[in-house]
């Protein structure tokens, strides 16, 4: 089957079963590496991609469900590392293995779109079965915190009035 869908803001077709998990499609097909497998079962997160703006577990999602849609991944986040959550990521130095780092990344993106001044309810509600065996949940928080606040519009302290 021929699937046409855009990809980080490319359009892309590519000729494989309909049931192929995006998941294989994206590392694969595309060569976009960066979208981990983790549990297969969508319970871990690692694999988290946006369809249209919102979050998905690509390995349990079949290609055939994202025709003609939308698809970013890590790569198109940002590819220069400039969004928000790629920065206050460094900054806090949340990854430490780094392996659930993408779909961690993904998830966060997708809250603070919606959400942009989010709660800790909020936080834990979007990121809850993104796992982190490493236990960054705490740094993980705060980045996301800290990624809130660096993408609000700034007005300048020092400007004088007219």
């Amino acid at each position: 089957m021929n699937v046409t869908f855009g990809v980080n803001g490319n359009t892309k077709t590519v000729e494989v079963a309909a049931e192929m998990p995006l998941l294989w499609v994206l590392r694969d097909a595309l060569d976009l590496k960066g979208t981990k497998y983790g549990c297969g079962v969508a319970q871990c997160g690692a694999c988290t991609v946006h369809r249209n703006g919102v979050p998905i577990r690509s390995c349990v999602t079949p290609v055939s469900a994202v025709q003609g849609a939308e698809v970013t991944t890590i790569e198109g986040l940002s590819p220069d590392g400039s969004h928000a959550v790629q920065r206050a990521w460094e900054e806090l130095d949340v990854a430490q293995c780094g392996y659930c780092q993408a779909g961690q990344l993904m998830s966060a993106a997708a809250l603070l779109a919606r959400t942009p001044q989010p709660t800790d309810a909020d936080i834990e509600a979007a990121m809850n079965g993104n796992l982190c065996r490493c236990a960054t949940y705490l740094r993980i928080r705060e980045a996301i915190k800290r990624a809130a606040t660096d993408a609000q519009p700034r007005t300048s302290s020092t400007a004088v009035a007219q």
